[in-house]
């Protein structure tokens, strides 16, 4: 089985502080993550580890079969979807163009359109908004969408490169709970798009059924990794959230509880 990501004691330090400590993780072919942990604990910087705007101190890394060090980082994000709150910065920006506009754009890692656009371009930005459901907000402005509305655009222009890896960094962040169900209900179908999902969030609600496996981060160190049944336990959440808490699973999905009583 191809290994997509492999990390092999990948050490992270920002001013002589470590934010990731010898990191041993795999994704392999057919396999979805999700990635858990607090604020801090190191999420974002693996992420920009795996997209190459992070260089790890020291270890080795290797993203869809390229070996860092020894590849073109520019042309691998090519091939990485990347839905993040990191695109707030160009939110000027993007409150200037039109849903479709913005979809296309994902082609070109822009924001904006810079290059020109062939009608089979066009015409696939049609598929994809139609397939997500969102045929309805063609023509209509970034500004003048519901933040529900904005994030799932943001998601049809990461998949408009047809990326080998998704990568969803709290895409749900401020989301009412229609407009987290809808959006977590669009990712349980990442299997019909032949790519490998990297799912972020404090929440494990989140793990819907598409999810196979989970990686649990604290403190740049990893507590857990594997089939989602396996690593989800009581003992290893409480672990990672440093707080005593217990989970439960409703129709293969899981849910936490934190007892009243053990929170302080």
């Amino acid at each position: 089985m191809e290994k997509i990501i492999q990390f092999q004691q990948v050490t992270w330090r920002r001013n002589s502080r470590e934010i990731l400590k010898d990191i041993n993780w795999e994704v392999k072919e057919g396999e979805h993550w999700c990635i858990l942990g607090l604020n801090g604990s190191g999420k974002t910087s693996l992420l920009n580890i795996v997209t190459g705007y992070n260089y790890p101190t020291s270890g080795k890394v290797s993203v869809l079969g390229n070996v860092f060090g020894k590849t073109n980082i520019p042309e691998l994000r090519k091939r990485i979807g990347f839905v993040s709150s990191s695109l707030d910065q160009f939110s000027q920006n993007l409150h200037k163009e039109i849903t479709e506009n913005i979809v296309v754009s994902g082609k070109f890692a822009s924001i904006g359109l810079y290059e020109e656009v062939s009608e089979e371009d066009w015409v696939q930005a049609d598929q994809l908004l139609e397939s997500l459901r969102l045929s309805h907000l063609k023509g209509k402005s970034y500004r003048s969408l519901s933040q529900g509305e904005q994030q799932k655009v943001l998601i049809a222009r990461a998949l408009m490169s047809k990326p080998e890896i998704l990568i969803l960094d709290e895409p749900c962040t401020g989301l009412d709970v229609l407009a987290r169900e809808e959006v977590l209900q669009w990712i349980n179908d990442v299997n019909e798009r032949d790519c490998h999902l990297l799912y972020v969030t404090h929440h494990i609600e989140e793990i819907v059924d598409v999810i196979s496996h989970v990686l649990l981060i604290c403190d740049g160190e990893i507590v857990a990794g594997g089939p989602k049944k396996e690593v989800l336990t009581d003992e290893r959440l409480s672990e990672t959230y440093k707080i005593p808490v217990t989970v439960r699973w409703e129709d293969n999905r899981p849910w936490l509880t934190v007892p009243k009583a053990k929170v302080f």
